[in-house]
């Protein structure tokens, strides 16, 4: 399909509530579906949310659909390929990991936020199957992420220290140098 333009922090509609996806396994809803695939890999993300193309959908994808590391995140486990619809996300205890995140929407910044270390995401595929998954580690912190697009958040407002935040090269010059 298409490589779409990925909005930036500052644009107003980053900054929506999403719409619950009502009608499954349509030939629109599979387009989307292969924009967002195709402008994550381009950008090396690890997930992307549709609102982040201009849609304001309750609809994320994560993980990767090859078995390649991901060379923003290369030491993370891997997820797998996730296409989520109208998620729910429960977490399964109070406990919480910081850890370091960046953003396609928040292109060459990193900082560290606080997620839940384990939960439970239950949504749909684009076909109406149901999703079930209890998870941890990365793959739970890379789920709220995208989860947080859809109601109009981004990482930096999640940020607890504003000192753990800066631009990537800085941070880490031996990784992107």
């Amino acid at each position: 399909m298409a490589i779409k333009p990925v909005l930036r922090m500052g644009d107003p509609r980053l900054l929506l509530v999403s719409e619950p996806v009502r009608e499954f396994d349509t030939p629109e809803l599979h387009a989307l579906v292969q924009d967002l695939l195709d402008t994550m890999l381009a950008n090396d993300g690890a997930g992307i949310a549709a609102p982040q193309i201009g849609i304001s959908l309750q609809l994320v994808i994560f993980g990767s659909p090859t078995p390649r590391p991901n060379p923003r995140y290369p030491d993370a486990d891997p997820v797998p390929f996730t296409v989520l619809l109208n998620p729910q996300l429960t977490p399964l205890s109070d406990e919480q990991a910081d850890g370091w995140e960046g953003c396609l929407s928040v292109p060459g910044l990193r900082g560290v936020v606080a997620r839940y270390s384990r939960l439970r995401y239950q949504g749909f595929d684009q076909y109406g199957q149901s999703i079930d998954r209890s998870v941890d580690g990365f793959h739970a912190r890379v789920v709220q992420h995208e989860c947080d697009h859809l109601q109009g958040v981004l990482y930096p407002m999640r940020l607890s220290d504003p000192r753990a935040f800066g631009f990537t090269d800085v941070l880490f010059p031996a990784v992107t140098a």
